[in-house]
């Protein structure tokens, strides 16, 4: 069964698929980089979906592989963390994932206006086209250095679309997470993560207190920049114009949108997200 670590792109995923890749894929919780992150593999990728008679060419055709491919990774009965940037739909007649198939969730959400900022930086695109691109209920990825091969599509959605979809689901349990909580008190978050999942996975042995100090002493954003200073790391891209490699850990939570933009475009994306940073309790 899956278990679906999910959020909309520069949330915060991949810090806790590297919290959680350490605690339950490591003997000791040290995170050790690309080597435990592989333990979460993305979904989906052309790899889960290598037998499927879909178009590659055609955007969104894969859809119609999403379950069975989940089906035949399950046929193993075994538990399995996913990463996925997909909102919670249906494409046509094809739901991205059903009750039979997914164990929970844990998604992550972060302020929109750093997301944003975040977004603009990582995708070599200015604020107002980051911004576009967070309300665009239509919007979907791809690994853009394929030509014609939309295997690894993704259905996004907006920002705001994409979280909730997974929020108000009544499918399956999920734990919804604030990444400014896991920042602000990473321990005693992480230990609501671990017990959740032991919870869904139904595991005995409780909560291993060393184990979980060594996987957030060791994911700290100042030693996952480290990591990927002397060793690299998988997820980062490569600039368009000098063709180098644009680190994955910039600015971290010394990312502050209040910096980032001026006065005028701060009173625009408030405005626009005014119920979303109340619901979420961002104002």
């Amino acid at each position: 069964m899956i278990i679906w670590l999910s959020s909309y792109p520069k949330n915060g995923n991949t810090w806790l698929r590297a919290l959680i890749s350490a605690y339950y894929y490591s003997d000791d919780g040290l995170f050790l980089g690309d080597r435990n992150l592989q333990n979460i593999q993305q979904f989906p990728v052309k790899k889960s979906l290598e037998g499927f008679d879909f178009d590659l060419s055609k955007p969104g055709d894969s859809a119609k592989c999403w379950i069975p491919a989940q089906e035949r990774m399950n046929i193993d009965k075994k538990i399995k963390f996913l990463k996925t940037h997909s909102a919670l739909v249906r494409l046509g007649q094809n739901d991205f994932t059903n009750k039979k198939n997914t164990l929970g969730c844990l998604y992550i959400v972060r302020d929109p206006r750093n997301v944003l900022d975040s977004m603009s930086r990582h995708f070599q695109i200015d604020h107002d086209k980051a911004l576009s691109v967070m309300q665009d209920e239509k919007n979907f990825t791809y690994d853009f250095k394929k030509t014609n091969d939309y295997s690894d599509y993704q259905f996004v959605s907006s920002w705001e679309k994409n979280y909730q979809s997974w929020k108000n689901n009544r499918l399956f349990p999920i734990k919804f997470l604030k990444y400014e909580d896991l920042l602000k008190e990473t321990f005693f978050v992480f230990k609501e993560v671990v017990e959740f999942i032991d919870m869904l996975i139904n595991n005995k042995s409780g909560f291993n207190r060393e184990k979980a100090k060594n996987a957030v002493k060791s994911t700290s954003f100042e030693n996952l920049k480290k990591i990927e200073e002397n060793n690299g790391f998988s997820e980062s891209i490569i600039a368009r114009k000098d063709k180098k490699k644009i680190p994955f850990f910039h600015l971290g939570p010394k990312n502050e949108w209040q910096k980032n933009f001026d006065n005028k475009f701060i009173e625009k994306i408030n405005n626009i997200f005014q119920k979303n940073l109340d619901e979420l309790n961002y104002l």
